[in-house]
């Protein structure tokens, strides 16, 4: 009974800093495995990444980060059953009426096609992966024979960033960086998106023109697009004709142009002739459109808009294939690339890719397994030394212990951030937890050193020793975390977060049980 009772007061008096480390722990995992909807784990539904701009269902309400649980009273548990249920629903062009509910509210589409929204499956923790895990590319971009100053490279990077938030894609990270140099960039990333994808849209700079003989009637860009018809009513596939190897698809889409745009048409127009065809009179020149000065589509003006002061102009365009399947593509995706130009306008500069690369998201996710579990052998191989060294069970123990800790613990924090974890992300978690075990070491050295020092002083010189090292690595962590292309700042980032939590409360609380332990 007496040593029940001595246990029990032993617990309460852990001491602060032991405390403070339980108590970060337990936070740690709250942050990386509970939500605003509950723990992750048990959430069913599929989440929303990406939801087309302009398109019915951002109209309506659907909006990134919601979680879809249902479709017309269907449960959706995951990605494979949504995508069986919206297969199922739109066989057809035939508009119908679809219900979705999500967390929090519920929304009504009519349409004929399925909504323009990526999804995937719920993600099991808060931790957010880099590129390097989840897959894509990476594009490294400068203005060709331009300098760019800091400042116009972050408007460069907000413009190409509308540009590509246009296009649907999900997971886009675009921002500027520089070099120790003073040179100025910007760096894109796109999770699932292929170098193709980033290099075209990149490469494009996307100057779109609507010209009348030689006069410019209308430009891409807010300046003289009101806006662009996206939804199922104002853009549409017209229709797909070819056979032997040859298919063509016409696409149109609706625009609205601004009270000066319109002006200038009308003033243009008014100038022209009549002529009369088989078709229907028309005025004597069409109105040509060019993409970065290249003749895109030659669209005929119709006599009653002569002189006309009109807001509401149809665009069209073709896209072509070896199967009707692949011109139908061809022909979303040229429609898809218009409407984004007209409504985002021309970039600047004409821009250069530096550096682009793909990444498998197989390869990282083998890679990242892996690594951990190379990780947790090295603790496990580490306490199992500190045990043939000193032959004391529970310091092995501890040192294992507040090294798992030290991952969860900086994991948490990541997660609370919203610290994209790459690769050399993982990797300066690794440097600093592998740091965390050294100045373990120093403490237990220097708690047995066979000196005339308390032990209170002993742990006290082992920590000037650690401070000092860990000034020295963070100093050496900020160059890293400024050059490269902003490809060392995960790990520089990480490496600094690790280093600084163990410092203020792992190292601390390691220390207090040796102190315990020795007693």
């Amino acid at each position: 009974m007496v040593c029940f009772i001595s246990e029990k007061i032993k617990m309460r008096k852990l001491g602060f800093k032991i405390w403070l480390f339980i108590i970060v722990l337990i936070l740690a995992i709250i942050s990386i495995f509970v939500s605003s909807n509950g723990i992750n784990f048990f959430q069913k539904g599929v989440l929303i990444t990406s939801v087309e701009q302009n398109s019915t269902a951002f109209q309506e309400g659907l909006r990134q980060d919601q979680i879809i649980k249902t479709i017309d009273g269907e449960k959706i548990d995951d990605l494979e059953k949504f995508t069986l249920v919206i297969n199922q629903k739109f066989p057809s062009n035939v508009s119908q009426k679809t219900i979705i509910e999500t967390q929090d509210s519920e929304i009504i589409l009519y349409s004929s096609t399925a909504p323009e929204i990526i999804v995937s499956n719920i993600p099991k923790t808060n931790i957010k992966t880099g590129l390097d895990l989840s897959g894509g590319a990476r594009a490294i971009i400068k203005a060709k024979d331009v300098q760019l100053t800091s400042q116009e490279a972050s408007d460069l990077a907000d413009i190409i960033e509308n540009r590509v938030n246009n296009y649907g894609l999900k997971d886009i990270k675009v921002s500027p960086f520089s070099d120790l140099s003073g040179n100025n960039y910007v760096r894109m990333e796109i999770a699932g998106a292929t170098p193709k994808d980033l290099k075209d849209m990149i490469e494009s700079q996307g100057k779109f023109e609507a010209k009348i003989g030689d006069e410019i009637v209308f430009v891409g860009g807010n300046k003289d697009i009101a806006s662009v018809g996206r939804d199922a009513q104002n853009s549409r596939i017209e229709s797909c004709d070819g056979s032997d190897g040859e298919y063509y698809c016409k696409f149109t889409f609706t625009i609205t142009l601004s009270a000066d745009a319109a002006n200038r048409h009308a003033n243009i127009t008014n100038n022209l002739s009549v002529n009369s065809t088989p078709q229907g009179n028309y005025l004597s020149k069409p109105l040509d459109l060019y993409l970065d000065d290249k003749f895109v589509e030659s669209l005929q003006i119709s006599e009653d808009l002569k002189g006309r002061v009109t807001t509401q102009i149809a665009i069209s365009g073709s896209g072509t294939g070896t199967t009707e399947e692949e011109a139908y593509e061809a022909a979303t995706d040229e429609m898809h690339k218009l409407q984004t130009i007209l409504i985002t306008g021309s970039f600047p500069y004409e821009l250069e890719v530096l550096k682009l690369d793909v990444i498998s998201p197989n390869l990282g996710n083998k890679f990242v397994m892996i690594v951990l579990l190379a990780g947790l052998a090295a603790l496990i191989s580490v306490a199992i030394v500190v045990f043939i060294k000193y032959r004391k069970i529970k310091q092995s123990l501890a040192v294992l212990g507040i090294g798992i800790s030290e991952i969860i613990i900086t994991l948490g924090v990541a997660s609370l951030l919203s610290i994209n974890l790459d690769l050399s992300a993982i990797a300066g978690v690794l440097a600093a937890i592998g740091t965390g075990v050294n100045d373990q070491i120093v403490i237990l050295d220097e708690a047995k050193r066979n000196t005339e020092s308390s032990l209170k002083e002993k742990i006290k010189k082992a920590f000037q020793v650690i401070v000092g090292a860990y000034l020295t690595l963070v100093v050496a962590m900020i160059p890293l975390y400024l050059a490269g292309g902003g490809l060392l700042k995960g790990f520089a980032s990480t490496t600094i977060i690790g280093l600084t939590l163990g410092i203020l409360i792992t190292r601390p609380a390691f220390s207090e049980m040796i102190k315990r332990f020795e007693k």
